[in-house]
């Protein structure tokens, strides 16, 4: 079952986010190097000023091999803060576009 992820930090810029994604191979453009199992993926900062990461998984077994296999180390290089809030949501009404 697809499951959404909700990853919030704080003290994260828009560039710091870039760098992470370049250590992890995922073109500016967003067109290659994503992970298998990810089946959308937004980032944004929300009215509070909190980095918002908004994922739709495949299961949340796939992201954990993504978090360990790429993420993890990814955010470690960058000297990202951990999140401050982790949310999973089991889906059952989804509709890709």
């Amino acid at each position: 079952m697809a499951a959404q992820l909700i990853l919030q930090f704080e003290g994260v810029s828009e560039a710091e986010y870039w760098a992470v994604n370049e250590k992890l191979g995922i073109s500016h453009d967003q067109s290659a190097g994503w992970p298998e199992g990810i089946q959308t993926h937004t980032a944004g900062f929300a009215d509070s000023g909190a980095f918002v990461v908004t994922e739709v998984w495949d299961s949340q077994e796939a992201q954990g091999r993504f978090m360990e296999s790429r993420l993890g180390p990814a955010l470690h290089e960058v000297g990202l803060p951990a999140p401050s809030s982790i949310t999973w949501i089991e889906l059952f009404g989804q509709k890709l576009v």
